[in-house]
């Protein structure tokens, strides 16, 4: 499935009060690994920035003007988006944020566009009860180099909370396997592992068989019978 790793910077914390986005970043990947297509904006607010939300992510209004405002990014935002999951720390600020922007342009919310939306901080609490489970925080549990966030920059932030990601659900994809039917050699059906490769069968030697047989030979003493593998039948050609 397509994922957009994703993250925002506005005005301040509360889209209801007139809070505005600024920035907005997002990395796909797709099986778990980056693919190169991001989506990197500046958008002027049409307001203020309040100088403790430029303390956190560096963004002054002198530096957004000449910027669009959202209604003229809003068509790329919703491509980017569009069918994807979504990949976010704290995704309840930051959809709520686009959901504002998208629907007081009279637009479908992001919430609608997007796929299913997976919130990393819900994740690490679960994970991790009672601990920090900030970005900066995870990224110095899992060990991820954060020595180049100067801001709070939301490009900077996806490709941290990537890693992050990726280190949280590590283990997970050995447990996933496309199969799929295909025709064994026999005409009945087989499996085909991802990436469409037929496993090999390699019979067994005589001395092989030789040994299983000797091995059920043992097992028939054991129960003073005929064992379990004795009474399965073979296989017809």
């Amino acid at each position: 499935m397509r994922y957009i790793i994703l993250d925002t910077e506005t005005t301040g914390l509360n889209p209801r009060t007139g809070d505005r986005l600024v920035e907005f970043a997002g990395l796909e990947m797709v099986g778990r690994k980056l693919t190169g297509r991001s989506l990197h904006l500046f958008v002027h607010p049409e307001r203020d920035i309040p100088e403790e939300a430029s303390r956190i992510h560096g963004i002054t209004l002198d530096q957004l003007e000449g910027q669009p405002v959202f209604a003229g990014v809003a068509e790329q935002i919703s491509d980017f988006i569009r069918g994807a999951g979504l990949i976010i720390h704290n995704a309840p600020f930051d959809m709520g944020f686009l959901d504002m922007e998208f629907t007081r342009i009279g637009l479908p919310s992001a919430r609608s566009q997007a796929g299913e939306v997976i919130d990393t901080l819900a994740m690490a609490k679960e994970q991790f009860p009672g601990k920090r489970n900030n970005l900066d925080a995870l990224c110095d549990r899992f060990e991820v180099d954060r020595s180049n966030r100067t801001f709070h920059g939301a490009l900077i932030d996806c490709e941290l909370l990537c890693e992050v990601y990726l280190a949280m659900t590590r283990g997970q994809e050995s447990l996933l396997m496309d199969i799929e039917p295909i025709q064994s050699e026999r005409g009945g059906p087989a499996l085909s592992l991802s990436g469409g490769t037929r496993p090999k069968v390699q019979l067994a030697s005589a001395e092989e068989t030789a040994l299983h047989e000797s091995y059920l030979d043992g097992l028939d003493k054991a129960v003073k019978g005929s064992c379990l593998w004795r009474k399965t039948p073979p296989e017809s050609a």
